[in-house]
């Protein structure tokens, strides 16, 4: 599979380059005295073509960003946008079919169909959006992610690293506008993950793919071409061309007003 491949430096996202968006978005959980703000008045634009990293403390929003913009939560104000399309509007059934047709995911735990070969994995979601798999975009995929020769196995007969590459082959089949990565290398070995992340950047680069991670890890993160930080439910920072050093020094800086909170 391919690896080894350089960050660039990336003009700022014009508005016709915005894959999603929100706009002063606040999501409560609980009510009363007990209610959480997980996220805060959060505004931030997805440059579409590129790899997004998203990181922050535990507790920070991060996951709960991810899920607004995925449609996978209902929000309590503001706006979040895929595209021209506000989810902020939709209905449950809507923001479903959303999911199916223009959204991909890759979560940590694989979530293969044990029964099914790598194949018929890959496939599987296209069936289901009533569309015809384009074989020479899925050849490609397979090609590029050295899956060529374990098409016919199922998932038990694979490594994780080699599960996980089916999963995100599968996320990228129908060629969806926005690919949600969460925390996709945590059940992976050092080297299968920096393999999946070289693709990931590959596929942003080179395939056109729009990825946004959720991750903890700076070195993941590193991977990327801009690495947004969440703490307390707001947006705290913003590094283009990051590196897992200066990634680290920025999450330093987050963490230490909370800690002195503590002491």
């Amino acid at each position: 599979m391919t690896t080894g491949f350089a960050p660039a430096a990336q003009p700022s996202p014009t508005r016709s380059a915005i894959a999603a968006q929100v706009r002063d978005v606040v999501k409560t959980y609980g009510r009363g005295d007990t209610a959480v703000r997980a996220l805060d008045g959060v505004n931030l634009e997805i440059a579409a073509e590129r790899f997004t990293a998203v990181m922050g403390p535990s507790g920070s929003g991060k996951s709960t960003l991810m899920h607004a913009l995925a449609g996978l939560d209902t929000i309590n104000a503001g706006q979040v946008l895929l595209g021209d399309t506000d989810l902020s509007g939709l209905g449950e059934r809507k923001r479903t079919l959303l999911r199916r047709d223009r959204i991909g995911f890759v979560f940590q735990s694989f979530n293969l169909v044990p029964t099914l070969t790598a194949a018929e994995n890959i496939v599987l979601p296209l069936p289901l959006a009533g569309r015809p798999p384009d074989r020479a975009w899925i050849d490609d995929l397979v090609a590029t992610l050295g899956l060529g020769d374990r098409l016919r196995h199922r998932p038990a007969e694979l490594s994780g690293g080699q599960q996980q590459r089916v999963a995100v082959a599968r996320a990228l089949a129908a060629r969806p506008q926005i690919v949600f990565a969460d925390e996709p290398t945590g059940n992976l070995d050092s080297r299968a993950g920096e393999a999946l992340l070289s693709f990931l950047r590959h596929a942003a680069h080179e395939l056109g793919q729009t990825i946004v991670m959720v991750t903890h890890d700076p070195n993941a993160a590193a991977f990327a071409d801009r690495v947004v930080f969440l703490a307390d439910g707001r947006v705290v920072g913003d590094l283009a061309e990051p590196t897992a050093a200066a990634i680290l020094s920025r999450m330093a800086s987050i963490d230490a007003p909370a800690t002195r909170k503590t002491r």
